[in-house]
């Protein structure tokens, strides 16, 4: 894999990283052993960007990064995420984003990553009643004092991406963004690029719907945490799976998975974009780094805008409630 740089001075990564968000619980029931056996392989295999958050899990996601890092810590850029606030249950309850909560949660998630120092540094998702600039004024302290190298945002409007590049170079912005999901593309990529960051998109196989295995809604374990978003419900999910086909049929004229197509899209919007596809199998993690090695043309891309254009996606991306707490 080619590598690419996160914001201006920020590190080199591999152009794919790996998301670790699935490898607790949210996607059905978790297998820690062949989890952490799928973050070695990552990094054996040329990964060295992986993405954790001390809500997924309730802490449980940083504690498994932890242990499947031990030994090989040097061969990462580590990124982990504060500032949505979580019940014993997993369940959000609230966002923080005040300076003295950034300093407790930053210890804590150093805890169980059992780290000294965390490469990238998140805001997982913008305090509305906290100004970015004191939440990130704080987070550069953690720089200060030697605790994280570099800070990043997620699910961050372009006002608050001008806010906080103000206060200190942000290297990186994370949200969704995939053939699915496309609306990143009328003004925060923009925004980034104006800014200095880098784009790291989030679930760019469209939570696993763009890689052709979910059929239905019933299929979905009954732990599945998909079953709470509209894109996967009814009439939505019904809309979304024909747009699947599509790609599942340039996928195969072209001798690709639809998920490795998908990845070589994003890849092919830009040097400053490094997508982190989740997965939680050894199998799945080898088939999306071959993404790297699939070739678009202009005429590709052109018929991918053509069969999966911006707003194509039926149903809102989170349930009611927890759209509130995105692109703030």
């Amino acid at each position: 894999m080619e590598r690419r740089q996160l914001g201006k001075s920020g590190p080199w990564v591999a152009e794919i990283g790996l998301g670790c968000m699935g490898m607790s619980g949210v996607y059905g029931a978790p297998d820690e052993a062949e989890a952490e056996a799928t973050i070695r392989r990552a990094v054996e295999l040329g990964v060295d960007f992986i993405d954790t958050s001390d809500m997924y899990g309730a802490g449980h996601n940083e504690e498994l990064v932890g242990r499947a890092l031990k030994g090989i810590r040097d061969k990462v850029v580590l990124a982990t995420k504060f500032g949505q606030v979580v019940g014993p249950d997993g369940r959000p309850i609230g966002v923080n984003g005040r300076p003295d909560y950034v300093a407790e949660a930053c210890e804590a998630s150093l805890r169980r990553l059992q780290v000294d120092v965390i490469d990238l540094y998140y805001q997982h998702r913008v305090d509305r009643t906290v100004p970015i600039e004191e939440t990130v004024g704080a987070m550069a302290r953690l720089i200060e004092q030697g605790k994280v190298r570099h800070l990043g945002l997620s699910e961050a409007g372009p006002e608050n991406v001008r806010k906080a590049a103000g206060v200190h170079p942000i290297a990186a912005l994370q949200t969704e963004y995939s053939l699915w999901y496309r609306e990143p593309e009328a003004d925060l990529l923009p925004t980034c690029r104006k800014f200095g960051l880098s784009y790291v998109p989030y679930s760019p196989l469209g939570r696993g719907l763009l890689t052709g295995q979910v059929t239905s809604f019933d299929k979905l374990e009954p732990s599945d945490n998909r079953r709470n978003h509209p894109r996967f419900q009814g009439e939505n999910l019904e809309r979304n799976l024909e747009r699947v086909r599509r790609l599942q049929a340039m996928a195969q004229e072209k001798g690709c998975t639809p998920a490795q197509l998908a990845l070589a899209w994003i890849l092919a919007q830009g040097d400053d974009l490094v997508p982190i596809p989740g997965t939680k199998r050894r199998r799945y993690l080898e088939q999306n780094l071959a993404a790297a090695d699939v070739e678009l043309s202009p005429a590709d891309l052109a018929k991918l805008d053509r069969d999966l254009p911006v707003g194509s996606g039926a149903g809102t991306r989170y349930a009611e409630a927890q759209m509130a707490s995105v692109n703030v």
